[in-house]
Parts: C-alpha cells; structure tokens; sequence
C-alpha cells in the first residue's frame, strides 16, 4: 500500500515532512499584519525586537496571565481618563489651593499648571499602552506586557488613587462640584463613551473568534452587552438645566467682581475695581479689615506677604495680622509689583505696558477710597469684614459703619456679608442691603432678599424656587464658561467671578437643547452604534473564517504520508 502511494506521490524525508507540516500549520494561523507592522507594535508594548513569524514568537504566546494585565490597562486606563475629567472640573478653583499652599509654605506656584502636566503624561501613557494592545490584538499578535510597563502602571493607579483621596479628605466639596459637571456634560459623556465602545467591537470581535474558551468568550461578551446596555439607556438618568427651550432661558446673571478683576489687576486694590467696572460688573466683592489706628482698608488675607512686599519693608513684622499695623505703616507697603512678579493668572502676561505700569504703582486702598470709586461708576460694593474672631470686632463694625455713612454713596449701593452684629448695622444704617451667607429656613421671621453662597451648595432645583420667591442669589466663585452656563440656565441672579472678562463676552450659554431635540439624538446615537456593532461583529466572523483557510489536498496527502510513515 505505501509503494502504491509513492508512485504517485514524491516521498519526503521525515524531518523536511515535519518542517512542512509545521509551515502549513502556520500558514492556518490567522496572518496577521507584516513583520514590520509587528515589530512596531510589540518593540514598545513587549520590548521585543521580534518579526510577525510564528517561529520567532512561540514564547510570546499570550496566556490568562498577560488577558490579566490587559484588563488591569484598560481599567488603569478609565481610572486616569476620569481623573482628567476631574482634574478639568478643579480647574475653576484651583487658584484656591493655590493660595492655601502658599499660606502654609510661603510658596507660590502656579498648581494647575502642574496638575494638567502630571495629567495629561498619565492618561497620555496608558492612552498609548491601550492603543498598542488593541491594535496587536486586531493584528493577531501577543499580548506580552513587559515588566517595566506593569511596573509603571501600578505606580501611575497609586498616582491617581492618592489624588482622589486627597480631593476627598481636603477638598471634599469638589465631589459637589462633579455632580454639576455632569449637568454640563452628561450629554456629550454619553455619546462619547458610546462611541468609545463602539470602537471596542472591534477588538473585541476579534478576540472572541479566535480564543477557544468558550466560557471566557460567553464570559467578555456578557460583559460587553451588558454595558452596551446600560449606556443605551444613561439618558434616562441624565438631566440639564440647559435642556430647556430656547424662549425658556432666564435672563443672563449679573457679574460680581471677586476681589475687583484680579486676572486683569492685583486683587483688591483701586486697578481691579477699574477694570472690574470696564466688565460690566454690577458689584465689586472685596474683603475689609481695620488698622490698629482705626482705618478700614481692602485686604483678604490675615497676614500681607501674599499681596505685599511687606517683608522687605517690615521684615520682623512680616508674620503679624494685618489689623496690627496702623494706616501710615500700611500705605508704605507696594500691593501690585507681587501680581506682576508671582503672575497668579496667565492673563499676566498679556497686560499691557501701560497696565503693567500701573500695577506696580498700586498701593493698599482705603474703604472710603473704594466707596467713592464705587459711588463714581455706578457700582455696588459687596463686603466681608475680617477678622470675625477679633476681640475688638464690635469696634470694627461700628468703624466700618461710620465710613460708609460719610462716603455719602447711596446705602442701597452697600451689600453687607458679616453676621456678626447685624442687628446693629439694621439699625445705624437702615438702608444698607443684607446678604446671608445661608439658605432661607423654613421659618424664617426676618426678610432674607440677597444669598450668597459657594455655588456648590445650591441645586438647579433650589435656584429655581428662590427665583419664584423674588429671592436674589449670587454664587461664587464661578470661573469657567461650562459652569456658568448650568448657572445661567438654572437661573441665578448674579455670579462673583475671577474671570470677569471671559464671562462678560459670553452672550449664551455654550449649549441648550430642546428637550424633544435631546432625545432624537440619543436615539439616532444608539441605534447607529448598535448597527455598527452587529456590521463588527459580521465583518469579523467573515474575515474569521477566510484566515482560517480549508485544508489543501497537499496538506491532506502530507498528513497522510507523515502517519503512514510513524506506523
């Protein structure tokens, strides 16, 4: 019988069978993408300087070891990706911390830069690591993490788990903060990771028609369709104060300069409250203390190394409060050449000479300086006074008092902030306009008009309900467009603000939508990924089959030979 064979057919020493069975099996594998294309991807995800051949990979083989680390890259992956939404959503109060390092370091730096650098390297490295292992996976090449990248990815989770415990032990209010992002950016999150995942059919198809285990292949899809799920119905949990009808918007919310225009000049001084008028701003929210000899005067910090080149010019008084230093002591102090110098907003440096000039020349400013500068333009002043834990606080308040009723400005022009001894203040100047630092309670005896809050501490829905009462609410500090949008569409009355001139330009808000708008797009969006995802998964099951090529009639004769030859 194996004569009868031979004569029709070339007979093969064993080994060189061997080797051609062995090429033919490879020829079965799926072919990938060309040896350079595999180099390129696995150099930088394995570290191997290999080519696409089986051969030259039979230890590359990915195993459930590598699967692990891949998933443990996907979910660093998202773990970073929401830290960038976070770290994005700070920014509006970012110069907070700044000012709280340099409080306790007497350093000054300008913290969100450094923020959106170590950021944007995290999600830029496990952005890369992910594309590599997609992209072998489409091109049927292991998944062979070298160690160094595990290394880097446990460190980069350690990374940002620490900066969300951080944010959740010292700034715990930007957790509020997230939850009004989400009102601004629901929508576009939704389309965006539906969009994300859509892409992922592909990849994925790929590995579920070419793994042999069943139960990991049931295992990924469930997964996947349940989230695929989920996110086709998210809208139904998303809601926006932006989606309203057009005719339905408020009215757009007054501006409040914080502290003047402090990205345009040095923070509570003459300059800012000039520029702040040039915005169009209808109050100007500053902080007042008194001088040991009995002056009011416009500072926000207890002590004046921060806004002052006190430290050269008193160097061993440089650490006492601000109220210790009388009226003349302070007026020798320069209050502008720090903003120039620590450039505490970028917009530093596009001032102008001329503002540059001018700024270097500011000098801490009176209350009575600020009422009449005030009384000129037409603006409100807004005020806290400080220090409330003084022990001559009462004196202070009768001070204040005693200034603004000589400014001659017209009393309905005065805001008052501080709770301490307002009962006073009602009765010295009646005309004097009262603002809470508090929520109006449920009984309420006394008329509560003005609220001024943080911004995170008041829902759409509370907004609304003061808005019906004739109720005025003005929240701080509100910096970013996207923020000021969702407060613009709740209907806020007022805003105070750092970036008086980026709000100004703003004639609506970045978005709104119609409700009936809204939904057709969310449907649009789903039913298109769901038809891209089928199309995927076909496509993949086509080209499955035609890189799985049926055995030739040489492969069957060889395998023929090759057993005839053991027996």
């Amino acid at each position: 019988m194996l004569g009868g064979l031979c004569q029709h057919t070339v007979c093969i020493p064993t080994g060189q069978l061997t080797f051609a069975l062995g090429h033919s099996a490879a020829m079965a594998d799926p072919p990938g993408c060309c040896s350079t294309c595999a180099t390129c991807l696995l150099c930088p995800y394995s570290c191997q300087w290999v080519t696409a051949k089986k051969e030259k990979r039979k230890d590359l083989r990915t195993t459930k070891y590598d699967c692990s680390w891949f998933l443990f890259l996907f979910c660093v992956f998202l773990f970073t990706l929401v830290w960038l939404y976070f770290a994005i959503i700070i920014l509006n109060d970012f110069h907070n911390f700044s000012e709280f390092i340099f409080r306790q370091r007497k350093l000054w730096l300008d913290w969100s830069l450094v923020l959106l650098i170590a950021t944007a390297v995290l999600i830029s490295y496990s952005s890369v690591l992910l594309v590599l292992a997609l992209c072998l996976q489409l091109c049927g090449q292991p998944l062979k993490l070298h160690w160094v990248h595990k290394i880097l990815l446990i460190l980069t989770a350690l990374v940002v788990a620490a900066a969300f415990t951080g944010l959740g032990i010292k700034w715990a209010e930007e957790w509020k903060s997230a939850r009004i992002s989400l009102q601004a950016t629901g929508p576009f999150l939704h389309i965006g990771a539906v969009g994300g995942m859509t892409l992922l059919a592909w990849p994925l198809a790929s590995f579920i028609y070419h793994t042999r285990n069943t139960g990991l292949r049931v295992f990924v899809l469930l997964v996947y369709c349940a989230a695929m799920i989920a996110l086709y119905l998210a809208p139904l949990g998303i809601t926006s104060p932006c989606i309203m009808e057009e005719n339905q918007l408020p009215p757009k919310p007054a501006l409040v300069g914080h502290r003047g225009a402090p990205m345009l000049a040095p923070e509570n001084t003459l300059m800012a409250l000039h520029k702040a008028v040039d915005c169009d701003v209808q109050v100007f929210e500053t902080d007042v203390m008194v001088s040991a000899d009995g002056v009011p005067f416009l500072m926000h910090d207890e002590e004046l190394t921060r806004t002052t080149n006190v430290q050269a010019v008193f160097p061993e008084r440089a650490a006492l409060n601000s109220t210790a230093f009388n009226w003349t002591d302070l007026q020798q102090l320069d209050a502008g050449s720090w903003f120039l110098e620590r450039r505490p907003f970028p917009t530093v440096q596009s001032l102008s000479p001329g503002d540059r000039k001018e700024a270097a020349e500011q000098r801490i400013p009176s209350l009575e300086q600020a009422l009449e500068a005030a009384k000129q333009s037409n603006i409100s002043i807004m005020f806290d006074l400080r220090p409330e834990n003084h022990s001559d606080y009462q004196n202070f308040v009768n001070v204040t008092l005693g200034v603004i009723l000589q400014s001659g400005i017209p009393l309905q022009q005065v805001l008052w902030l501080p709770d301490g001894f307002r009962e006073d203040v009602k009765q010295q100047a009646p005309g004097v306009q009262h603002v809470y630092g508090r929520k109006k309670s449920e009984n309420e005896k006394e008329a509560v008009l003005h609220i001024n809050l943080p911004y995170q501490d008041m829902s759409s829905e509370e907004i609304r309900q003061y808005r019906r009462e004739n109720i005025s609410v003005n929240l701080y500090v509100v910096n970013q467009p996207w923020l000021f949008s969702v407060l613009w569409c709740s209907g806020v009355s007022s805003v105070t603000t750092n970036a008086c001139q980026v709000l100004k330009e703003m004639k609506h808000p970045i978005w709104l939508l119609p409700s009936s708008t809204y939904f057709m797009i969310w449907i649009v969006v789903d039913c298109v990924s769901f038809l891209i995802i089928i199309w995927a998964f076909v496509l993949m099951k086509k080209c499955s089959h035609r890189t799985r090529p049926a055995e030739s009639e040489t492969d069957v004769l060889l395998t023929k030979i090759n057993s005839l030859m053991q027996e």
